[in-house]
């Protein structure tokens, strides 16, 4: 009985909370409708309150379908003022109930309405989805408002006009064909829809330049209107006649009818004036509801901020309380913790002070052996430069002299090699350090790339024949004569590479292949390939190969020479050359080294000069006069007889103050200054020469650390560094670009001394 009882209760409850939710809904039903009635009778104010109430009345009892419509009508009122960023936030509310709802008629209107609002104020490109998404929803079955209509055939209609305009505006005439087909097939028997439709082809028709076709349209659209009540005289109308007038002057002034032209435009011009009237008089009539509007919703804002703030403030009152409760008693588990990790840290602070003292001291006993360290690095380099200087410079003189027997060569060629190695090993230490510090920086020079790599070759005959092996230069017939490039750095690198495959092959064949990938007007991507049959290089060091001081199995290869620095300061150089070196090679099959470098091609020797045929770089070859400062003997012998090779005038001089009085009694066009001399040093010799010209090159050389020196150079006057022993292709390179910037800033200033 009791069961019976509460059942009947609960059902009674139920059917009443039906009932008067339904009442609600109805309620809300009636409301929209007086709404939309004050809207069409310009009562902006009130329809406005009893948008604002629909909406907050169904949002409570959560009628989504009721909210849509509020919000949907409600968005209309705000386009109609103006307002489109609160239209199109209604608009996107009316979606979201709508969605709730799943009511097709109410998301594809809502698409539709957010389409029209965003193209006010978006690029017509970010529209189309909008429209495309209302017409996905509008294509569906059940498409009914709230009177059970089908309103599929009408919504089709406008989406397809909508699109089609749209698509003319961002000049796509076949999609804007095919949705005027599709707006066709759902065409209602009303005359608006019939003079829109003709009025669109017409304008379709405009943009394909068929204005006989386009006047016709806009023709039949004229009939349409005519056909009208002719007491219909809506916004709408107006809006319609003026566009249909104004593209039919158009198209008439396209055919040469320019009276008929001239009568459409004057009716555009009619139609517009009422229109511009219209407007003004539904700005005066909307003033007042604007500015109540813009005042509500402020004020409306105001008391939503006022209410979240008291709500905020309560919860924060709540929160403060439980927050205190929690903090006193973790306050007190971190009292006890604190005093306990005090007593820790306390003892803990004594150890740590004893062995920052001892990490203090070892800082600075490594912080000196690293110093002397490099002291010592730079003063060894130096002892052993002199000497390698006159070492290596006297016997390329010797091997170039004809008297010499085939045993006497041979024993030059391995003293030659020996000087080589011992500098070349200085020079990789040197190198290294450089490029830890990032101090190196690439040059570009004119250079004669075969030529170069003629003179890389020649300087491994004797470690061929030692070795037994051949070697096969193959460089593309494409590849230009002369590049722009660092020709030093690029030979270290061949040098290294060809030295490396050298080391690893006996009785076997090197193959150095220069390969043309892409010529263009002003530069050239070209490949260098160097290959070996030699004993190859394991897959798990192919990394590790190009690390500092790194070589194969250590024990295989005692009977090899080398430091391990080789590959790594190849792999630096060719990174500044913004390339990346590659490695293809298995145990016992050789190897492959490549890397790709794009150089600027140099059209001016290509067309000024011919290339000589005794160096590596494209020599001035115009008997320049050249003054060394130099009290080494062998030093003096071996600069000069270098000079000489390449024309160069030379007068050699013992120490800094000889220089300065050969340098006022004769015309020199660069001068090779020692930095160590007697009587004068070349840093004195120097200045005291720029007292009297600024303008003349002065190269110092020094067999010191060339950082060391370059701290100076520039405040003592001179213009660039060679380190000895040079690389002689380097030496001429630093020569002949200093003499070609000397020659061209004294032709400036000929050419501005003329035009003054």
């Amino acid at each position: 009985m009791k069961t019976n009882l509460t059942i009947s209760f609960f059902f009674i409850l139920t059917v009443s909370f039906s009932q008067n939710e339904r009442k609600v809904i109805s309620y809300i039903d009636s409301i929209n409708s007086l709404a939309s009635n004050h809207y069409k009778s310009n009562d902006i104010t009130q329809s406005f309150n009893y948008l604002l109430k629909n909406v907050e009345l169904s949002a409570s009892i959560d009628d989504d379908y009721g909210n849509a419509q509020a919000n949907f009508l409600l968005g209309n009122l705000y386009r109609y003022m103006g307002m489109p960023d609160e239209a199109a936030e209604c608009y996107s509310k009316m979606l979201k109930s709508a969605k709730e709802v799943e009511d097709n008629y109410l998301i594809a209107s809502s698409y539709l309405s957010l389409g029209e609002i965003y193209k006010l104020i978006k690029p017509m490109e970010a529209v189309i989805p909008y429209y495309k998404k209302a017409l996905t929803y509008a294509s569906k079955n059940n498409v009914r408002d709230e009177n059970n209509i089908d309103k599929r055939q009408s919504i089709l209609f406008d989406i397809h006009m909508k699109l089609s305009h749209i698509y003319m505006s961002v000049y796509q005439p076949n999609e804007a064909y095919m949705n005027l087909l599709a707006a066709e097939k759902n065409l209602d028997n009303n005359w608006f829809s019939k003079a829109s439709l003709s009025y669109a082809y017409g304008l379709y028709y405009v943009n394909l330049k068929s204005f006989n076709l386009a006047t016709r349209k806009f023709s039949d659209a004229l009939a349409y209107v005519d056909k009208s009540k002719n007491d219909v005289e809506d916004l709408r109308k107006s809006i319609l006649l003026k566009e249909i007038y104004k593209e039919q002057s158009v198209a008439l002034a396209s055919l040469g009818k320019v009276d008929d032209a001239y009568l459409a435009l004057l009716n555009h011009d009619n139609y517009r004036e009422k229109l511009i009237k219209a407007e003004k008089l539904k700005e005066e009539q909307n003033a007042n509801s604007k500015f109540f509007m813009l005042q509500y919703k402020n004020i409306a804002q105001t008391a939503n901020k006022e209410l979240w703030l008291v709500q905020n403030k309560s919860n924060e009152i709540k929160s403060v309380v439980v927050y205190i409760s929690v903090a006193a008693f973790i306050l007190l588990i971190l009292i006890f913790i604190l005093v306990k990790n005090y007593r820790s840290k306390r003892r803990l602070s004594f150890i740590l002070q004893e062995r920052n003292r001892l990490l203090q001291i070892a800082k600075n006993e490594a912080e000196k052996s690293s110093k002397l360290k490099t002291d010592f690095i730079s003063n060894v380099t130096h002892e052993l430069r002199t000497p390698l200087y006159g070492v290596v410079g006297l016997t390329s003189l010797m091997l170039e002299k004809n008297s010499l027997n085939e045993e006497d060569q041979k024993l030059l060629k391995s003293l030659k090699y020996s000087g080589d190695y011992l500098l070349n090993l200085v020079n990789d230490i040197l190198q290294m350090g450089k490029m830890e510090s990032e101090k190196v920086e690439l040059k570009n020079v004119s250079v004669n790339l075969r030529e170069m790599v003629g003179s890389i070759i020649g300087s491994f005959e004797y470690r061929l024949q030692e070795s037994n092996n051949e070697i096969h230069v193959l460089i593309d017939d494409s590849v230009p004569e002369v590049i722009m490039c660092d020709n030093v750095r690029l030979s270290q690198v061949l040098i290294n590479l060809i030295g490396n495959s050298i080391k690893f092959t006996n009785n076997g064949k090197i193959w150095l292949r220069v390969i043309l990938n892409n010529l263009r007007t002003d530069d050239a991507d070209i490949r260098f390939e160097i290959e070996d049959n030699g004993s190859g290089i394991p897959k798990n060091m192919h990394k590790t190969i190009f690390e500092n001081f790194t070589q194969l199995d250590e024990n295989k290869n005692a009977n090899y020479q080398g430091t391990g620095l080789g590959l790594s300061i190849v792999k630096k150089i060719v990174e500044l050359f913004n390339s990346k070196i590659e490695l293809s090679s298995d145990l016992g099959k050789g190897s492959v080294f490549s890397f790709n470098v794009t150089f600027q091609i140099d059209k001016n020797v290509l067309q000024d000069t011919k290339p000589s045929k005794k160096g590596k770089i494209v020599s001035l070859n115009q008997g320049y006069k050249i003054l060394i400062a130099e009290d080494n003997k062998i030093n003096q012998i071996v600069t000069k007889n270098l000079l000489k090779k390449e024309n160069f005038i030379c007068d050699v001089v013992e120490n800094g103050l000889e220089c300065v009085k050969a340098f006022k009694s004769n015309t020199y066009d660069l001068i090779l200054m020692d930095i160590n001399m007697p009587v004068m040093d070349g840093n004195q010799a120097t200045q005291e020469i720029r007292k009297e010209n600024s303008d003349i090159p002065i190269i110092a050389l020094t067999a010191a650390d060339i950082e060391e020196v370059k701290r100076n150079f520039g405040t003592i006057g001179y213009n660039g560094i060679i380190t000895k022993p040079f690389d002689n292709c380097e030496f001429f390179q630093v020569i002949n670009a200093h003499i070609q910037a000397s020659i061209a800033k004294s032709k400036r200033v000929s050419t501005m001394v003329k035009v003054s």
